[in-house]
């Protein structure tokens, strides 16, 4: 067995100057292994993201989305195979999924995901209901796309908090917490509140100052035995490399049976 240190960040959109520093930040984290990154910039910045991690010994999977934003995985341990067969019809290239195998132990699965936010006045919530729904459809069957034996995750900012959130915050409707739940339901746990079942803590911040845990990772049921620690990291957001707080996990992985 092994451990492998699991984060995901949403980078908000970064120039290719302050994507420099963002992929220097991670390559000096122990816990950034594996990273599933969202609100990466389209075009151009986001290649320099891709490339700037690429300079620290990353391997990575930048989705295609033109001038939207993006997710990227990316990995310096094992090898990274983009799963491109995993899709959603509706924004698909807010996930992203891919499989990193480190030699002797078992595969792990990861999924990427950047929920859009409600959107302008004009189009609240549309693109948000819209993507929510697709990937709800598909969350049940991504455990057996890779199969019963693969640990998974599946992380990013989901835009959407827990219920029973602290502080409560009235702007979110019931669809939104449904979405949330739609994830107990397909057969995942969400990593940081089965690590820490009483703990206060937050990703995002308004501008009252307001917290919002909005950022999450998920892993199989089956698997929840392979995580071990799990905490935000305040750090890069205090340093404003980005205005959302890091999440980062450690996931144990079983050593592959002897042949």
């Amino acid at each position: 067995m092994a451990t492998v240190g699991v984060l995901t960040w949403n980078v908000q959109h970064a120039s290719p100057a302050r994507a420099a520093r963002q992929a220097e930040w991670l390559a000096g984290r122990p816990e950034a292994e594996v990273v599933t990154l969202t609100e990466v910039s389209g075009g151009s910045a986001g290649q320099a993201l891709a490339k700037a991690l690429a300079a620290h010994g990353y391997a990575t999977h930048l989705t295609d989305g033109g001038g939207d934003y993006r997710v990227l995985i990316a990995a310096r341990v094992g090898h990274l195979e983009p799963v491109l067969s995993v899709g959603i019809g509706h924004l698909p290239h807010r996930l992203a999924a891919a499989t990193v195998t480190v030699p002797g132990l078992r595969c792990l699965a990861v999924v990427g995901l950047y929920v859009p936010s409600r959107g302008p006045r004009d189009q609240r919530n549309v693109a948000k209901r819209a993507f929510q729904s697709a990937v709800a459809a598909a969350l049940p069957t991504l455990p057996a796309a890779f199969g019963p034996s693969v640990p998974m995750v599946v992380a990013g900012d989901l835009n959407v908090v827990e219920p029973g959130h602290v502080p409560h915050h009235a702007v979110f409707g019931g669809w939104e917490y449904d979405f949330y739940r739609t994830f107990a339901a397909a057969g995942f746990t969400d990593a940081f509140r089965h690590r820490h079942p009483d703990t206060l803590d937050h990703s995002w911040y308004g501008r009252s100052g307001t917290g919002y845990r909005f950022d999450h990772m998920f892993c199989t049921d089956r698997h929840i035995d392979t995580l071990g620690d799990c905490r935000y990291l305040q750090q890069p957001r205090l340093s404003r490399l980005s205005d959302h707080a890091a999440l980062a996990v450690d996931i144990t992985l079983p050593s592959t049976p002897a042949s």
